[in-house]
């Protein structure tokens, strides 16, 4: 099984995913594998790029498994996957060419057994760089669910909330003068030095839940200044705001505007947080399974970064992150962990049985 497992993976990071030609390949070869393998996969395609689509069962609650095809660029080196002990290194196995390469042997044994409930594999082309055309379009096309499991790398625990996203620019103002006069003019580089400063002190960001410290405030770029010397009259900063479940960010907006009165404040983007209640029977039901396989407590978690699990919640679907072990996901040294990966299909597999099993009582009943 490990063997299957490491030559899935290795091709996956193999085609080197980072564009949309590449991302293309490895979704029909994908489809290719589940229909080798005597699980009917289809084809969808959206602006271009091409999304895997597999239903197994046709009765009881339907579980959305998700991964996503795309990886982030990195070394030429990095795209040679490589075995060392009990790790796979190379780009995106741990995020999360891995987990891809257990959902497709998990679905190829599935498909062999008699199933109470309704399992769909979505992988998708574009997780990395927002997810509105796979995941997006998904459930914009009317894909539904019971819950929805987004196999991003999680080391085996199960992240059940994860903030929200405001990103916004800010235009400020200054007055052009000689760059050896500074004082006949006013440095729009210093004014927004000093709103971020300002932006800094607001009360949204002294925040904290049971999942998460607090939000974050990341200053990503700031543009401004002609020439060396001039005193810069405009500068444009890129803030980037990762919110917790619960707040409002249409309040976080109002007061950065009311804490900026002569700056322009624009969205450049707004994706929604998630928080799926930690009492959901069948979060409830993954959770035991992954105990019992792994024989250790399981964490619930918030994860700062953004995922699919998004889309899937803003439509009202229960969805949470659960992925193998490993380490340094878009840096070097990417690994997964095999081992884990052999984990985290048979803690699917005991799921998907339970819920059968549940399935079969409610009918005696």
């Amino acid at each position: 099984m490990d063997n299957i497992l490491v030559d899935l993976t290795s091709q996956l990071i193999r085609f080197k995913t980072t564009t949309k030609d590449n991302v293309n390949i490895a979704a029909e070869y994908c489809a290719n594998w589940l229909n080798r393998n005597e699980v009917k996969a289809e084809i969808l395609e959206n602006q271009g790029l091409k999304i895997v689509l597999a239903t197994i069962g046709d009765k009881g609650p339907t579980i959305i498994l998700n991964g996503h095809l795309d990886v982030v660029p990195g070394q030429t080196s990095d795209f040679y996957p490589r075995v060392i002990g009990n790790k796979l290194f190379g780009r995106g196995s741990y995020d999360m060419l891995g987990a891809n390469a257990a959902l497709l042997l998990l679905i190829s044994e599935l498909s062999k057994l008699t199933l109470g409930c309704k399992v769909i594999l979505t992988l998708v082309p574009d997780e990395e760089v927002g997810g509105k055309l796979g995941t997006g379009f998904l459930v914009r096309k009317g894909i539904r669910g019971d819950i929805a499991i987004c196999a991003e790398p999680t080391n085996l625990n199960i992240a059940l909330q994860a903030k929200g996203v405001l990103q916004v620019n800010l235009e400020i103002e200054g007055i052009a003068a000689h760059g050896s006069r500074p004082w006949l003019g006013e440095n729009a580089i210093l004014k927004g030095l000093n709103v971020y400063k300002n932006i800094e002190t607001l009360d949204f960001l002294k925040a904290s839940s049971q999942y998460f410290l607090k939000p974050s405030l990341n200053l990503a770029k700031i543009h401004g200044g002609g020439v060396v010397n001039q005193v810069p009259d405009s500068c444009n900063l890129t803030l980037d705001i990762r919110y917790l479940p619960g707040q409002n960010p249409q309040h976080i907006l109002e007061n950065i505007k009311t804490e900026t009165p002569h700056t322009k404040v624009t969205v450049i983007s707004n994706a929604a947080p998630v928080k799926t209640n930690k009492n959901n029977i069948y979060l409830s039901q993954l959770r035991k399974d992954a105990e019992t396989i792994l024989g250790r407590p399981i964490k619930f978690f918030g994860q700062d970064g953004s995922a699919d699990t998004r889309y899937f919640f803003e439509v009202g679907i229960p969805a949470v992150e659960f992925g193998p072990l490993g380490a340094n996901h878009h840096g070097p040294d990417e690994y997964v962990e095999i081992d884990s990966l052999i984990s985290f299909k048979d803690i699917l597999k005991r799921f998907v049985m339970n819920l059968n099993r549940k399935g079969d009582e409610n009918e005696a009943q």
